[in-house]
């Protein structure tokens, strides 16, 4: 942090105390998904709620985005130097890619930025890089719980379809859904695709529905975000296998709970991501702001199972624009 910088948050921080608060005004960069991935719009949702909380203490919160996946781990690389040179006092970051990101998270916090990792990257990830702490899901969790969920209801041949194959959380995903189903007596498999898939409906469908004529012993289905279920819905109504290609997914949409709702999707796995925005702007900002620390450790906020079961819970919150 440059000479001026400190200097001016020191008598910025001397006129707070003056004035009866001793506030440190933290401001932080968080690094997020891009605008057409409507699981980041929820995240987005819980950042920009928690802002003002920030605001009202002299902060400032400066949301970078990326713009699509086509050159994913290059991208966000370059949006962690962007926050080093904007001299923040924190990031909150995804940790998607390690192999890419270490070692500009480890810059940042060389530079006395302070990192919480959101999303993706985990527990160990956060311990190993020396961030504050981890919030979000365990993916392998959930994904164990997702393959679990299909033996438990009777499937036996399960197919995690990747559409950002590469990236640590959702390879974690696809994993655990092929150890749980493995443990209930079934098998699973992983079906890669281009990063270039992720969103393009076509293509996403297309890929599934050529794997179901394939091998028509699949009877389950599970895709790493709510856009690629609705795909996959399609794909699997023109393969002919609706009702026998169960359909499960990571995150919720719209559309999905209404196909859970009305019965043609067995279930969505949720890691709830407006907790995500929320939380770990506000463990960020009070830890540089007040020095606090939160012995949890660290911050789960998923899995969920979203069934038949509590579907109208679900579509409560939904209304709200928090799921």
């Amino acid at each position: 942090m440059s000479f001026m910088k400190t200097f001016a948050k020191a008598v910025a921080t001397t006129a707070l105390v003056v004035a009866g608060s001793a506030a440190m005004s933290a401001e932080i960069a968080v690094i997020g998904g891009s605008n057409d991935d409507a699981f980041w719009n929820i995240i987005k949702k819980g950042i920009d709620d928690a802002t003002p909380a920030v605001e009202a203490n002299g902060g400032k919160v400066t949301y970078l985005r990326l713009v699509n996946y086509d050159n994913f781990a290059p991208d966000v690389v370059q949006l962690i130097r962007t926050a080093i040179s904007m001299e923040v006092d924190g990031i909150v970051i995804p940790n998607w890619v390690p192999e890419a990101e270490d070692p500009a998270i480890k810059d940042a916090m060389a530079a006395g930025i302070k990192v919480i990792l959101m999303n993706a990257g985990g527990a160990e990830k956060a311990k190993e890089l020396g961030a504050i702490n981890y919030v979000g899901s365990d993916e392998y969790v959930a994904g164990v719980a997702g393959g679990e969920y299909f033996g438990d209801h009777g499937q036996k041949n399960v197919l995690c379809i990747n559409t950002l194959p590469g990236t640590a959380n959702i390879e974690a995903r696809c994993k655990g859904v092929i150890d749980g189903i493995t443990a209930k007596g079934g098998k699973g498999a992983q079906l890669p695709l281009p990063s270039t898939s992720f969103g393009d409906a076509t293509a996403v469908a297309e890929a599934i529905k050529a794997e179901l004529l394939k091998d028509d012993t699949i009877d389950g289905v599970i895709t790493i975000s709510a856009g690629d279920a609705d795909s996959a819905a399609i794909g699997i109504e023109q393969a002919g296998m609706t009702g026998k290609t169960m359909l499960g997914t990571f995150d919720l949409n719209q559309a999905g709970l209404d196909r859970v709702k009305g019965g043609t999707q067995m279930f969505a796995i949720d890691q709830q991501p407006y907790l995500q925005g929320y939380l770990s702007v506000s463990l960020l900002a009070s830890a540089i702001d007040f020095g606090t620390s939160l012995p949890t450790y660290p911050v789960l906020t998923g899995p969920g199972i979203v069934d038949a079961s509590n579907i109208d819970a679900t579509l409560a919150g939904v209304e709200k624009g928090a799921r």
